[in-house]
């Protein structure tokens, strides 16, 4: 299922226009493998801050068991990994340096472990009253590389090695670490009864829901003028927001608990956990009941404003 999907921008810089395109097809690759797997949510471009670090991840899975991340390399020529895991890679016939990928990720997978260490009484349960936490859960660090790159293997350490993947093999390769099939049934254990820690459903919507509320990609700015004006704004908008908010359900099975707000093509809408329904946000106008409405967000908070008569309605889940 995927719960944030990869927003195609543009670039007349030769690099970024790379890197872009990088991302674009391991996402593409991911929807491929896990859209219709309920179970198993994959997220793309987030952006995570935490005791004055940052995190920038491409692309990252939540599985029942454990986390995913994966870092998109574009890589046009060979690259290289030596004993020291040191990285390499040749441009036009020469050799220089690049900075690890997999350390990259690495240090993504630890602030993201601290955000959530940070809340795990808010998103996981008591276990014979015993706060379960984040620590003893399945994580994996991963770099996809360009399809068309050549890896140079010889010298590789051979842990190293198994993180390293080609692009349209990452869906088989987070399979294999998450032990499923296709379908997303474990392939472990004795007569199929998989044995390892296990969120919940409730805890896999709460913590999906944590993520994309803390996700920053949407909503940073570069300067203080910027911030200025984003504040200025949203003071200006909660003032004219009403009180007859708007509760939303999910249109399938009425369900009002854990709903999971998302983005899309088509705009903003809610997936419900219990039936994985997704139900728009828009609605009539409260106000004057026209169908003219638009939905906006401000951080985690969203309301729809009419364009006809301007009214203003909170939007809750």
């Amino acid at each position: 299922m995927i719960l944030k999907d990869k927003i195609t921008t543009y670039s007349s810089d030769r690099k970024i226009k790379a890197g872009i395109k990088q991302e674009l097809d391991v996402a593409f690759y991911l929807r491929r493998a896990f859209s219709d797997i309920p179970h198993i949510y994959v997220f793309n471009d987030l952006k995570f801050e935490h005791n004055n670090e940052v995190a920038q991840i491409d692309h990252l899975i939540l599985y029942p068991h454990g986390f995913i991340l994966i870092e998109s390399k574009s890589i046009a020529g060979e690259v290289s990994i030596n004993k020291q895991n040191e990285w390499s890679r040749s441009y036009r016939g020469q050799w220089r340096g690049i900075p690890s990928p997999i350390q990259q990720v690495d240090m993504q997978m630890d602030i993201v472990k601290h955000l959530l260490q940070k809340v795990d009484s808010e998103l996981l349960p008591l276990y014979l009253g015993v706060q379960e936490g984040f620590g003893g859960r399945e994580w994996a660090g991963i770099c996809a590389i360009s399809n068309n790159a050549i890896i140079k293997r010889e010298d590789t350490n051979k842990t190293l090695e198994k993180r390293l993947i080609k692009s349209e093999f990452i869906g088989e390769k987070a399979a294999e670490i998450m032990k499923v099939n296709k379908k997303g049934k474990s392939t472990v254990g004795f007569f199929n009864m998989d044995t390892r820690p296990k969120f919940n459903d409730e805890s896999m919507s709460k913590i999906a829901k944590y993520l994309l509320d803390s996700d920053l990609s949407t909503n940073t700015v570069n300067n203080k003028s910027a911030l200025h004006k984003t504040q200025v704004k949203e003071a200006t908008s909660e003032s004219l927001i009403s009180n007859d908010n708007i509760k939303l359900i999910c249109k399938s099975c009425s369900n009002i608990d854990g709903l999971i707000p998302l983005s899309g093509r088509y705009g903003y809408f809610i997936r419900c956990p219990q039936c994985q329904s997704n139900t728009a946000m828009k609605n009539n106008c409260n106000q004057c009941g026209s169908e003219k409405t638009k939905v906006s967000k401000r951080k985690v908070h969203y309301s729809l404003k009419c364009t006809d008569c301007s009214h203003i309605s909170k939007l809750e889940y």
